[in-house]
């Protein structure tokens, strides 16, 4: 997704949809500043997160996996992990913006994944060398 469909979604999305807002009872708050956003996301066996939204592009940080299926806002389902080579315990993995979803642990354990969502930010003013 380019910078300005990023900046496209974040402003679609209301602030009510937001991960932390939205779906407060599984998602935790680890860490934030100007760059970044960490949260942990946290979901138990046959536990459903309320529909939701993750704004910025982020890294996943997979600490224990659980089978889910992924809706749309409008409750179809558009990702089921049973069709997927599951991830183990310890992977990285990338994802961008999320549209408004909810997430549904179809498995036996705990779905934990710590989010690392990285925010837009203009790196000349943080006295990053640029490449030219």
């Amino acid at each position: 997704m380019t910078a300005p469909a990023q900046q496209a979604s974040e402003a679609a999305w209301p602030e009510s949809l937001d991960a932390l807002v939205a779906a407060a009872a599984h998602h935790r708050l680890l860490l934030e500043n100007e760059y970044v956003r960490v949260l942990e996301t946290l979901i138990p066996p046959g536990g459903r997160t309320a529909v939701h939204t993750h704004r910025w592009r982020s890294v996943q940080y997979v600490c224990s996996w659980s089978d889910f299926l992924r809706r749309d806002g409008d409750g179809n389902v558009v990702l089921d992990t049973r069709t997927m080579r599951a991830p183990e315990a310890g992977a990285a993995l990338w994802s961008e913006p999320l549209p408004p979803h909810s997430v549904e642990n179809i498995g036996s354990a705990d779905l934990r994944v710590v989010v690392v969502e990285i925010k837009p930010h203009d790196l000349s003013s943080a006295g990053v060398p640029s490449h030219s």
